[in-house]
């Protein structure tokens, strides 16, 4: 998913686009999550970037994407630009202590 989300809507008021952003967003993760791995893989890992517009935008964590749309609500932003990219991953294992 790579989008530009618009905060404004003559008819919807500004807190539920931000509340539509962050369950679309929701939803497009467990889709994703849901799907078939590939082999050799444990989980599904997302590269996510996040700003203002796609030429500023940085890489943010997964979990951070809501408090960054937060950030947005309370900067009150009129769009803002988020990547989230679907990556097969592995669990690396801890070395053991001895």
């Amino acid at each position: 998913m790579k989008k530009n989300f618009v905060l404004s809507h003559p008819k919807k008021n500004y807190p539920r686009l931000i509340e539509e952003a962050k369950n679309e967003v929701k939803k497009y993760i467990k889709q994703e999550r849901a799907k078939a791995l590939p082999e050799g893989a444990d989980f599904w890992g997302f590269n996510c970037k996040f700003g203002q517009v796609e030429s500023k935008a940085r890489e943010i964590h997964e979990g951070d994407i809501k408090v960054n749309i937060s950030t947005a609500q309370s900067q009150n932003w009129k769009s803002f630009y988020l990547e989230v990219v679907p990556t097969p991953k592995t669990r690396m294992k801890r070395p053991k202590d001895d």
